[in-house]
């Protein structure tokens, strides 16, 4: 579930952060959803904790999680904001890997229709 590449260029908690907002975008994570330990985290993925821990921490920060001293990490339910940020970012990234791969804006924005009045469920 929390999956991260320890080849990539990109910092393993940044990595760790984006997965969890994926997840909660995707609904796989839900608010009230409780997070592994850090110690159970770290030790899954071959971390050190401190880097699962700093991961912790900026989700804690921007709203996408809190903690409860005893009782572990849980997912937000006011993690709106960030989630809305993401898409958005994920968002711009397919757009422009669409016009390098040649779509038009009309055709973009065709699929963009699609997508709206389907609430998301389908785009053939």
């Amino acid at each position: 579930m929390f999956d991260i590449d320890l080849q990539s260029r990109t910092p393993i908690y940044e990595q760790l952060y984006k997965r969890v907002v994926e997840l909660t975008v995707k609904k796989q994570l839900r608010p009230g959803d409780k997070l592994p330990s850090v110690r159970e985290l770290a030790k899954a993925l071959g971390v050190n904790p401190n880097t699962v821990s700093k991961a912790f921490q900026n989700l804690e920060r921007d709203g996408m999680i809190y903690s409860l001293p005893g009782r572990g990490s849980f997912i937000s339910d006011k993690n709106g904001d960030v989630i809305k940020q993401n898409a958005a970012e994920q968002f711009t990234l397919a757009a422009k890997e669409a016009a390098a791969a040649g779509l038009t804006a009309e055709e973009m924005t065709e699929i963009i229709r699609k997508i709206t009045e389907t609430g998301g469920n389908k785009i053939d």
